[in-house]
């Protein structure tokens, strides 16, 4: 594999699914062309960047490198879609001053102390995830019954949804985050895209009117209430607040989940080594986002002709910041490829730097903290029970399916 063809691979989705070929390519990449001039058949050209430290000074120049107006990997016809207007406007695809008070508004419900008052509900679903393993006659699919399911609820408490709401919530975010993937995406055209931001926008435009007429203590109603500037939230700002937290805020912590437990079963003297040390369970979430990097890219576009790495990326070209890549990176990580449940320094950036640094990062480790404590203890036999499937996507994702076979007390 070329360069030319490394490049493409990074804005193939099904390449994403696919671990070996995607980090044989970034392998390349990294090595030959660390900040690479990529032009893939369907979409915009843009810059590949590779290398952890490169993927840093991005995020941390945030006022050279924009998130508006093309913040994930798109074809054309996606990016064309955006500029006249479709989807959603989230705290993501702001900078600036917008995106400090937009985003201060969630911001109180993701501090340490919040989640600590939190902590007990996501300890509880915890372990009535667990139950369900241990009742499904020694053999699931880690991915259908628990690892979606587990997070999702968690945010459902967060924002004062009913589990009613389970069902619904999850079909649309995997029909948004899995456009690219056949088996999850509704259609492949623009209108099938623009179909689902509908039905998210319909949803939360319920949830907005119910929690302004009667205001309870949740985040749902911090956000339909919120004021910046003095002035309320537009309808389509409110929604999309409500789209990034949830749908962000449990399909990336879903595909750790998922992820981590397959690291673990492939690496047993990892597994036994955390079984044996639960003191070691903080590095060990820590390692799984490495490990899982479930946000695949994010784009940025030059506001003005800037050096990187020898190139010059010039004013208005997109660059793509590479996670997995940055994150198995050879000069920051003593052999990266090595699954270490005790990894220390990990210097990875599964949930981005600067700014824009995950707004929920607390919660998710808290929530893959309380899986494994609850799950770890209980297991006297786990292993597969069939072939691991992953999602094609170059934006979020991770496993589709985990069949495994285990024994729990």
């Amino acid at each position: 594999m070329d360069t030319d063809e490394a490049g493409r691979t990074l804005a193939d989705p099904a390449a994403h699914a696919d671990e070996s070929r995607f980090h044989s390519a970034a392998r390349i990449l990294r090595r030959d062309d660390p900040v690479r001039w990529v032009e893939p058949d369907g979409y915009a050209p843009f810059w590949a960047v590779t290398r952890h430290a490169d993927v840093l000074e991005v995020e941390r120049r945030d006022t050279v490198f924009r998130n508006a107006p093309r913040l994930v990997l798109g074809t054309a016809e996606y990016d064309a879609m955006r500029a006249g207007g479709g989807g959603a406007r989230t705290i993501a695809h702001m900078d600036g001053p917008e995106h400090r008070a937009v985003r201060a508004i969630g911001a109180s419900w993701f501090k340490p102390r919040a989640m600590r008052a939190l902590e007990a509900r996501v300890r509880e679903l915890a372990r009535r995830h667990v139950d369900r393993m241990a009742d499904l006659d020694g053999e699931c699919d880690v991915v259908e019954h628990v690892a979606v399911r587990f997070p999702l609820q968690v945010i459902l408490s967060l924002l004062g949804l009913p589990e009613s709401e389970y069902d619904r919530m999850l079909a649309l975010t995997r029909e948004l985050f899995g456009a690219d993937d056949a088996e999850r995406s509704r259609g492949t055209g623009a209108e099938q895209r623009r179909a689902v931001r509908r039905d998210l926008f319909a949803f939360f435009a319920d949830l907005t009117r119910a929690r302004r007429e009667h205001p309870t203590d949740d985040l749902a109603s911090a956000i339909a209430n919120a004021r910046v500037d003095g002035e309320p939230l537009s309808d389509l700002e409110t929604a999309s607040y409500y789209v990034i937290i949830a749908t962000a805020g449990h399909d990336t912590t879903s595909a750790t989940v998922a992820g981590g437990l397959l690291a673990l079963i492939q690496h047993p003297d990892q597994l036994e080594r955390l079984r044996a040390d639960p003191g070691l369970m903080p590095s060990a979430v820590e390692e799984m986002v490495r490990w899982v990097s479930p946000v695949r890219s994010f784009m940025r576009t030059a506001a003005e002709d800037v050096e990187l790495r020898g190139r010059t990326v010039r004013a208005g070209q997109a660059v793509l910041l590479s996670y997995p890549s940055a994150n198995r990176d050879e000069e920051v990580f003593t052999d990266p490829f090595l699954f270490d449940v005790g990894r220390d320094p990990n210097r990875h950036l599964g949930f981005g730097s600067g700014v824009h640094y995950c707004l929920g990062a607390a919660l998710a480790r808290i929530e893959i903290r309380a899986f494994f404590e609850e799950l770890l203890p209980r297991i006297r036999d786990i292993g597969l029970a069939g072939e691991p499937v992953g999602v094609a996507t170059t934006f979020v994702g991770g496993l589709k399916r985990l069949p495994i076979r285990c024994v729990l007390t």
